[in-house]
């Protein structure tokens, strides 16, 4: 380490070696320093004289104060009733209130609350609306029935499993071996427990096929009844007399209900889950794998299906962090003696 004084002799060499070379660079090279530093001490030379090539000592930089707790609250209210708003218009929105504070750190503030994306936001409102059960603005409600559709549902939340089931038939895409292929596909109402059926025909029978073979075993299995399912008003589901599948809900005591005309909505239930399987099964398999039998991609939705159902939390209205399966095991363990019929 070098004394302080043999810092102003060094110093102030490198400043006659660069005027006898008449080469800053070729002096800072010798020297081993960089130009701004050079340019530094001679600067500081230039206006102290000797006195400016010593040491100074280093000064601690002021830290600005901490936002206070009250514009913090602000922030994060002001963001709730506004999910959409970025902080850049965050941060004008408050100056009008007399608030100055920069959008970087407003943005810090939503990072640290668990708030710094869109996404963030509207699950928060969400689940603050369901706990407080406050009332929303035509705004707030549109950002989250975009993201949750079965949201707008909230009011008409069946009161057990099997009580109102939620079917539709979802386009999945074009392959070129098989042509159309659809998801059929079933899901529950009460906690978003989900079945799914991938067909090659949007016909009564392969939405039939679906509940004969998977969707009341799984109930009968836990000794519950479906009571009910709705779906929309296409041919695989309404029709002629003797439909395949207005008869075989018939037969089964299930009440059919259907959506509201132009009013997809209504079956936000299904509707959700057509949005997640989309982005989180079906793009990523086909651009893994290319797919020669339908029953291979079957399999593999299978296993998807699984930890959809088993293990994937669900955020926001139903099931507020939780497992489909994990809210049928709490309502079973609840009712081990209640007729279900």
């Amino acid at each position: 380490m070098r004394h302080p004084e043999d810092n102003v002799q060094h110093r102030l060499s490198v400043l006659d070696l660069a005027q006898a070379l008449g080469n800053v660079s070729e002096a800072c090279r010798r020297e081993g320093i960089s130009r701004t530093q050079f340019y530094e001490y001679k600067q500081r030379f230039q206006e102290l004289g000797l006195e400016g090539l010593k040491n100074t000592p280093q000064v601690r930089k002021a830290h600005s104060g901490k936002t206070s707790p009250e514009i913090v609250d602000q922030i994060l209210k002001l963001s709730l009733e506004h999910p959409g708003w970025g902080c850049i218009r965050l941060s004008e929105s408050l100056k009008t209130h007399g608030i100055n504070i920069s959008s970087p750190t407003v943005q810090n503030i939503l990072i640290k609350h668990n708030m710094g994306s869109k996404h963030e936001r509207v699950l928060e409102l969400e689940e603050k609306a369901l706990r407080q059960s406050s009332e929303l603005s035509d705004e707030q409600i549109a950002l989250i029935s975009k993201t949750n559709p079965c949201f707008l549902e909230r009011e008409h939340r069946s009161g057990r499993p099997g009580e109102l089931l939620s079917q539709d038939t979802i386009y999945i895409g074009y392959l070129s071996k098989f042509g159309k292929i659809y998801l059929q596909a079933v899901v529950d109402t009460f906690g978003s427990y989900a079945f799914g059926f991938i067909h090659q025909h949007k016909i009564p029978d392969c939405a039939v096929a679906l509940l004969h073979n998977d969707v009341l075993p799984f109930y009968q299995k836990h000794k519950l009844t479906v009571s009910g399912i709705i779906t929309n008003n296409s041919h695989e589901y309404r029709g002629k007399p003797n439909h395949h599948y207005e008869l075989y809900l018939m037969l089964n005591d299930i009440e059919h209900r259907y959506t509201k005309v132009r009013k997809s909505e209504s079956n936000g239930f299904v509707r959700r889950f057509s949005k997640i399987v989309l982005a989180e099964f079906f793009k990523k398999a086909f651009y893994k794998k290319l797919y020669i039998a339908i029953e291979d991609l079957q399999t593999d939705f299978d296993k998807w299906l699984f930890v959809y159902n088993h293990r994937r939390p669900h955020h926001g209205y139903p099931n507020m962090g939780r497992c489909p399966n994990d809210i049928i095991s709490e309502y079973l363990n609840t009712h081990k003696n209640d007729n279900n019929g």
